[in-house]
């Protein structure tokens, strides 16, 4: 499947509550399996996949988009809106971009772009003033992807939690 083919048929759309369950195994899978490869040493506990697959909770605090292909949810963003409970924004005002994930079949086909184009438009729609999200601690592609999007590394955002250290990062867009 070529990269036109998967970004050029993805609906961006948003989520449904028929599509919890997947979305929840979406996001197991891609963080197992994608970290696995490139930080081995990430371990996901039974209780941090319960927490990805209860998109429920998260649907009801946070707005969630999912790729759609072929009727098939391949990947998924959730964006957090300023004071959300559970938002890991340290600005004000500003929006938490969390769970970015793509289905394993879809990785490298460009599908995370209209993801975050949807997510960073809607922030816009909010009149949010940015849009902050935090990086695992040596995912460098994947700080990278983000950076080539515009957002900046700012440490004051950074969180040194018990088991993993996230680095964060801020789309500016006032």
């Amino acid at each position: 499947m070529s990269t036109q083919d998967v970004v050029g048929r993805a609906l961006i759309r948003e989520i449904r509550p028929e599509d919890d369950v997947a979305v929840g195994e979406l996001l197991v899978e891609a963080f197992t399996t994608q970290y696995a490869k490139k930080l081995p040493e990430v371990v996901y506990t039974e209780e941090r996949k319960r927490e990805l697959r209860d998109v429920a909770a998260r649907r009801k605090i946070a707005s969630l988009l999912v790729a759609e292909l072929d009727g098939e949810v391949v990947g998924t963003v959730a964006l957090f809106p300023p004071g959300a409970p559970g938002s890991e924004a340290w600005l004000p005002r500003a929006a938490d971009l969390r769970g970015l994930a793509t289905a394993v079949k879809v990785h490298g086909t460009g599908l995370a772009r209209p993801l975050l184009d949807a997510a960073e438009a809607l922030a816009r729609r909010w009149d949010v003033d940015a849009v902050c999200l935090h990086v695992r601690r040596g995912a460098v592609g994947v700080a990278r992807m983000y950076m080539s999007r515009g957002y900046v590394r700012e440490p004051e955002g950074d969180m040194n939690l018990p088991t993993v250290f996230l680095e964060a990062y801020v789309l500016r867009l006032k």
